[in-house]
């Protein structure tokens, strides 16, 4: 994928053996990854089985972490509920096409490595309306303003971190199509949750 491509220089300049798997039968391998550092998933939609789900929840609550954006990590596997419990969201909904909207950062977590330095910004792309944990560690959200579905404006998480056992997870509801990653903030928070979730 496009977008994840943009990554993977970023993470062998860090030092990263990069692997990339083109089937989930990668998340039943046990000792491949015990001896992962990061699973960078971008997996949209499609189907997981117990085993695979199972695979990857162990290798995180190990230590391995996890972390993703977009639909990569938060609209996959959408029957499989211990995979939600892992991420911490499921996509539900974004308003059709592509929208200018601002991103905000939780000032309560202004001193999180992922967002510290960083201020407000706007991005031109799908706005997700998420169904989230409340477990999650929110460091940045969006709002839906009020229309004709909501009487009011709602906030929602876009941006946000947990822990799983001995594991990090990390995920962003941004980045839709590779120039959402030209904007340095969207850039920067994601490049610093991947290391963020690194065992």
């Amino acid at each position: 994928m496009k977008t994840t491509d943009l990554f993977l220089p970023f993470l062998r300049d860090h030092g990263y053996d990069v692997q990339i798997s083109d089937t989930l039968d990668v998340y039943t391998d046990a000792e491949l990854l015990a001896s992962t550092d990061l699973v960078l998933q971008c997996w949209t939609m499609g189907e997981i089985t117990k085993e695979q789900s199972a695979g990857l929840a162990a290798a995180v609550r190990a230590g391995t972490g996890l972390a993703g954006w977009h639909g990569g990590i938060v609209d996959a596997f959408r029957g499989d509920v211990n995979y939600t419990l892992l991420t911490g969201g499921q996509f539900l909904m974004h308003p059709h096409g592509f929208s200018d909207h601002e991103v905000t950062l939780v000032g309560e977590r202004a001193d999180h490595p992922i967002i510290a330095g960083l201020d407000n910004f706007r991005v031109h792309t799908e706005k997700y309306w998420m169904a989230t944990d409340a477990y999650n560690d929110v460091l940045a959200t969006v709002v839906f303003e009020a229309d004709e579905e909501r009487e009011r404006p709602v906030t929602v998480p876009a941006v946000w971190t947990r822990t799983a056992g001995a594991g990090r997870v990390f995920v962003s509801a941004i980045g839709h199509k590779p120039d959402d990653f030209d904007v340095p903030e969207v850039r920067a928070l994601t490049e610093r949750g991947l290391l963020w979730a690194s065992r």
